[in-house]
């Protein structure tokens, strides 16, 4: 795992970049975070690719248990990738409601986050 940094204007976004399942359960996504904070960083790109399938079951509530520590730290996650492969309902309204929001957003590319993120902070 690497991480790289897009900068938007005078913001720094942290890029997670890994060939490997990152987050598998909530200690490594709190590992992750802890990480992401350390370094200063206020906003964090990681790829569907990279988080264990288990998240997107939100009966496991895992997702829940997730996305309220990044909340919590204050931290905006940007999920990126193809969630549609997800049939779930409930999963497909939760990603509708997040997107509403500026804390959790799911985005299909890398550069729907710049666009995403550059109208959020206009």
């Amino acid at each position: 795992m690497r991480l790289e940094v897009i900068k938007i204007n005078q913001t720094e976004i942290a890029e997670i970049i890994s060939d490997e399942l990152v987050i598998q359960n909530v200690a490594e996504a709190t590992d992750l975070l802890g990480n992401i904070y350390y370094q200063g960083y206020d906003q964090v790109i990681i790829y569907e690719k990279n988080i264990s399938p288990e998240f997107f079951d939100l009966k496991t509530k895992i997702a829940g248990e997730i996305l309220q520590k990044f909340s919590m730290y204050r931290i905006r996650l940007f999920i990126v990738g193809d969630v549609s492969r997800y049939e779930n309902k409930s999963l497909k309204d939760f990603i509708f409601e997040s997107n509403k929001g500026k804390h959790v957003n799911f985005l299909s590319s890398r550069e729907a986050v710049v666009e995403a993120f550059s109208k959020t902070n206009q």
